[in-house]
């Protein structure tokens, strides 16, 4: 006899094939429903007054962005994107790196995983608020609607994002804001680094970070062997719970230095681990860019 936990497995598997959906949205929807129930509409501010750029018409678009003349031009139909409404964007982020892969048997999925459903159901919530969204390193241009949703949550599912540990360069338009999730488990200093060339720019950040359980108590005993999942080499200890303390301090001491570097920025940092739920995570999120302050 099936146990509970199958059945709802089974369940949410043909519920995902019977939707024809990527089982990312499916997952992340799920998510950004639970939320959304908690939180009010935004309110959006009026438009920029410089050109920025063109770009096509979107579902939900209001007819009086299009720009007929340049519309003209091409079959498809185009709006004029303000500067001021583009740097509102939000640009998402994440780590994709091969750390994200890793899931002890106290959590129950891959932080890859979590940080791609966070990624997709903030996505949705803020397409449900009109906003503009991109994905960092895909080359997109903030855009909202539907069809936004859909290419971020396929294109992450698909892994079509470089697997790199830390952003790398990219242009963002100045007060833009950027949320990146990940595990931020490599060197400070490289993290203050990648944060530097977007905050230099006047760029507003929020860092998620994601962990395992198994990473903040290393509850192993006995003797274990670890293996780097990025190069780094494997290590045999004979009794792991002789390093553990040891362990536990390092990790605070790496935590609160991030928690430094974030602050040094003035960007916000949360922290999140894969057996807790979601939406708690993604509401706090939520909140925090709700209430940013205009520029």
């Amino acid at each position: 006899m099936a146990n509970p936990l199958d059945r709802h497995d089974l369940h949410h598997q043909a519920e995902t094939a019977a939707s024809g959906l990527p089982p990312l949205l499916v997952a992340a929807e799920r998510v950004a429903s639970t939320v959304s129930q908690g939180v009010h509409g935004r309110r959006r501010v009026g438009q920029g007054e410089t050109f920025w750029q063109f770009r096509r018409y979107e579902f939900g678009d209001s007819t009086q962005l299009i720009d007929w003349r340049q519309s003209a031009k091409s079959d498809p139909v185009y709006v004029r994107e303000m500067e001021w409404e583009a740097a509102q964007s939000v640009w998402l982020w994440a780590d994709a790196s091969p750390s994200m892969d890793f899931a002890s048997d106290g959590g129950p999925l891959s932080k890859g995983w979590r940080a791609k459903v966070l990624a997709v159901a903030l996505t949705s919530l803020l397409v449900r608020a009109g906003e503009r969204i991109a994905l960092m390193g895909t080359g997109m241009i903030p855009a909202t609607g539907r069809n936004t949703l859909l290419r971020i949550a396929t294109t992450l599912e698909r892994g079509q994002t470089a697997a790199d540990s830390l952003p790398g360069p990219e242009f963002v338009p100045r007060h833009g804001r950027v949320v990146l999730f990940g595990d931020f488990l490599a060197p400070l200093k490289d993290t203050r680094q990648a944060i530097a060339r977007l905050s230099d720019h006047g760029i507003e950040g929020h860092l998620v970070q994601i962990l395992d359980p198994a990473e903040e108590t290393l509850p192993f005993d006995g003797r274990v062997e670890f293996e780097g999942p990025e190069g780094e080499g494997r290590i045999m200890i004979g009794r792991v719970e002789s390093v553990r303390q040891a362990y536990r301090e390092e990790l605070a001491h790496h935590q609160a230095g991030l928690d430094a570097v974030a602050r040094s920025f003035g960007w916000s940092l949360t922290r999140h681990m894969t057996h807790r739920p979601p939406e708690t995570v993604l509401m706090t999120l939520y909140q925090l860019l709700s209430q940013v302050i205009r520029h």
